[in-house]
């Protein structure tokens, strides 16, 4: 997640080559996002990097209508304004989860976010890599330390901090070597020589046990307009991506859940392709447990100042950036209402 700070020249890519090809990614035909009547009562949200921060930004700005969380290589909630340091300190330093807490209890007494009581019976996954050199693991710590202020049960928070990876979703089967950092930023971890499945770890912390993931996916994964829901001056791309399981499509009354993907930087679908939304791992547990899989997109932007395409959690796209008013996350949260309409 090597944001504003690094210097574009390290990538070779300048912004413009960026946005045109960004452009090319979303030139095809997208149609709107379908209200299937989701249940509006088992929403979850994980995400990666700047995603990972934005899973911990909507899940608490949108408390009562979130049930769990994950939180990959991210910090705690509203973490560059409550720590000296800002930016830095919320990837390499020592943030303090408490201070968020205090935060989001602030913004909830101003109504900007829902009540923050809701958050105590989140089922949270936190997950830092032991050679994470770009979101510290003492990064990912606070974000542990931010539920356990908010009164998360022991029983119903997991951290994972043992695993020798580097900054990367982690996938059983593609990818980079565990310890490595790079492109697409996705990769293959053993735990006592099994692959470690995190998007099964994730979602099973959330749901529950799941029955076994599907070897052949029902349907496929689709594109979706994404101005109907933000402007291009908010960052986000043309075009999202979700996976609608064949039996959440085929019966509208069976009210399957929604989990949120957010991707992190230089890894929206204009950057890595359908890796992320096709390739973490997400979609053959969904399939077989009814759950709708969303993936928002971001873009990289010079207006919006977002060289790499990170999601917004330090307030590019306005000073309102991690509350309800903030435009992305108001935005997916429109989304996610649009899938558990009724049709």
């Amino acid at each position: 997640m090597r944001i504003v700070i690094n210097n574009l020249a390290r990538t070779g890519l300048s912004v413009g080559v960026l946005t045109l090809l960004a452009g090319l990614h979303s030139a095809w035909a997208a149609d709107s996002l379908p209200a299937v009547q989701a249940a509006a009562d088992r929403t979850s949200i994980s995400g990666l990097s700047s995603g990972a921060f934005m899973a911990v930004q909507y899940s608490t700005a949108y408390s009562a209508s979130v049930m769990g969380v994950g939180v990959v290589a991210g910090g705690p909630y509203n973490c560059a304004y409550v720590n000296l340091g800002g930016i830095l300190t919320c990837m390499s330093g020592a943030p303090s989860g408490g201070l968020s807490w205090e935060a989001a209890q602030d913004f909830a007494s101003f109504g900007q976010i829902d009540p923050v009581a809701a958050i105590s019976k989140f089922k949270v996954y936190v997950y830092g890599g032991k050679h994470d050199t770009v979101v510290h693991p003492s990064v990912v710590k606070a974000t542990k330390d931010f539920y356990t202020a908010g009164g998360v049960a022991k029983k119903n928070l997991t951290f994972v901090s043992t695993l020798p990876s580097g900054h990367a979703f982690i996938s059983p089967d593609f990818g980079n070597a565990c310890k490595v950092t790079e492109s697409p930023y996705i990769a293959q971890c053993k735990v006592k020589g099994s692959p470690y499945d995190q998007a099964k770890a994730i979602l099973s912390q959330i749901y529950g046990p799941l029955k076994p993931a599907v070897l052949t996916l029902s349907s496929t994964v689709r594109p979706f307009d994404q101005r109907e829901f933000a402007a291009a001056d908010t960052g986000l791309d043309k075009v999202g991506f979700y996976y609608l399981p064949k039996a959440c499509a085929a019966d509208k009354s069976s009210h399957c859940a929604v989990h949120v993907v957010f991707h992190g930087c230089e890894q929206g679908a204009a950057a890595v392709g359908s890796d992320v939304y096709s390739k973490v791992g997400y979609n053959r547990w969904a399939d077989a447990n009814q759950v709708i899989v969303l993936y928002p997109q971001v873009v990289a932007t010079e207006l919006p100042l977002n060289p790499k395409g990170c999601w917004d959690w330090w307030g590019y796209s306005g000073l309102n950036f991690q509350v309800r008013g903030g435009a992305q996350l108001h935005a997916v949260k429109s989304m996610v209402d649009r899938l558990i309409s009724a049709p």
